[in-house]
């Protein structure tokens, strides 16, 4: 199933696209220009939603954290891992389970 994601966004799109989208992302990340970076946040956040619907992932039904989504995304798109919004997914999420384990 992961394997068939990563193949659909490869070919729906094309790899200088999806380097573009990355460069462009760390240029506006750079420029602190933080409307800029948000909306360059928008193609990234469409193309995460459509990773997380097709594997049916739910933070709030996730104890221990499965980053499958993330691992698809840095997979799909090359120097992801390196952006801001990449870290940030990675800390809200890891935020979530912190706060549902003292919840427990």
């Amino acid at each position: 199933m992961n394997q068939e994601i990563v193949e659909k966004l490869k070919e729906h799109y094309p790899r200088d696209l999806r380097k573009q989208v990355v460069k462009s992302i760390l240029k506006n990340e750079k420029s602190d220009d933080k409307l800029t970076s948000e909306s360059s946040y928008q193609v990234i956040d469409q193309i995460f939603s459509y990773i997380i619907s097709e594997l049916n992932w739910n933070i709030s039904n996730t104890s221990n954290w499965d980053d499958t989504p993330l691992k698809i995304l840095s997979e799909t798109f090359p120097k992801i891992e390196t952006t801001q919004w990449f870290k940030n997914k990675q800390l809200h999420v890891k935020n979530h389970i912190n706060l549902e384990g003292d919840l427990n």
